[in-house]
């Protein structure tokens, strides 16, 4: 019997992704969380042969969890979902141990197709962005700037970038806000950039924020 957990912090997402994999995995039993407690609780809990992950969870970022997913559960293919653009994410995620992933928008049979390959123990991207992945190859084109960045810093930037300050920052992601002026230091470094209005520039060309 294929067991299939659905970590999405949207209630009716999660009714959403169950209906369109219901379609194509008849019989199959379905789990939900809606944020990381859940997600590691459940994943404790229970054997699951496939689990989907929004990479935009409210207590902890996907690309985050997925590191603890990694350690506590070394086994369990995930498959990431995201309203982000593919060129900015995937290959984040893939690095970080994620079997998959597939934006928000793709159609529901893409979404069974890559749900079905991965739980054979294939890999999944969009024919899109293995065309992107080739063609980095033959060109060994370099990295666009914010590929330099860590997992945090890049998600320092994207709140940088929507508007939040320093502070609403720190009580986001439960640091200090010495050490979220720290993390915007570096990344100014790293992107060759002086100022936040520079950052915010740069997100906007780059879609790094919804």
């Amino acid at each position: 019997m294929t067991k299939i957990l659905i970590a999405d912090d949207h209630a009716v997402v999660r009714r959403g992704l169950i209906q369109i994999l219901s379609e194509g995995f008849p019989g199959a039993v379905f789990g939900e969380a809606s944020n990381a407690q859940e997600i590691l609780q459940k994943i404790g809990e229970q054997k699951w042969n496939l689990l989907t992950l929004d990479i935009s969870m409210p207590d902890r970022s996907g690309l985050d969890l997925l590191a603890d997913i990694r350690m506590s559960n070394s086994q369990l293919p995930v498959l990431v979902l995201s309203v982000h653009p593919e060129d900015q994410y995937a290959r984040r995620v893939l690095k970080a141990g994620a079997s998959g992933y597939l934006s928000k928008d793709a159609a529901p049979f893409e979404l069974v197709a890559a749900a079905q390959k991965i739980i054979k123990g294939g890999r999944y991207v969009s024919p899109l962005l293995a065309e992107q992945l080739a063609c980095d190859l033959a060109t060994k084109s370099g990295e666009p700037h914010h590929e330099l960045l860590s997992n945090r810093e890049l998600e320092v930037l994207r709140m940088i970038s929507s508007g939040k300050t320093v502070t609403e920052i720190a009580d986001l992601l439960a640091l200090s806000s010495k050490t979220v002026s720290t993390y915007r230091a570096r990344i100014l470094v790293k992107m060759d950039m002086t100022t936040t209005a520079g950052l915010i520039r740069y997100s906007l060309e780059n879609h790094l924020f919804s």
